[in-house]
């Protein structure tokens, strides 16, 4: 199985205090969700968990956003409100992990053989 070279979609909002971010499942689904509000949002993002990069914008170390940095940011502590905020109102971002190289298990000793 390879390591890595996964595609990763994101939307990102910057807010007043902080950034946010929610993960999607496709682009598609995003796109259909922003033209028709009846898809449900279970099919639109990988999870209803929103995370902030304590203002480094769209990279940085990703933490859970606190109730009340929702509560400051978007008027409700509900993380459900605040993914549909951000999708509403953040940017769509694609990136790709590319497949890591290297050795596998190091235990396995010198890749070349000195006998």
């Amino acid at each position: 199985m390879t390591r890595g070279d996964v595609n990763h979609i994101k939307v990102h909002y910057k807010g007043d205090d902080e950034d946010f971010v929610v993960f999607l499942d496709s682009v598609d689904d995003y796109r259909r969700w922003c033209e028709d509000k009846s898809v449900p949002l279970a099919q639109v993002v990988s999870s209803f968990k929103v995370f902030t990069t304590h203002r480094h914008g769209a990279q940085g170390l990703l933490e859970g956003a606190s109730k009340a940095m929702l509560e400051n940011e978007f008027g409700t502590s509900k993380e459900d409100e605040a993914v549909r905020k951000i999708l509403e109102r953040g940017s769509l971002q694609e990136f790709e992990m590319s497949e890591r190289q290297g050795r596998k298990n190091d235990s396995n000793g010198s890749y070349l053989n000195t006998r």
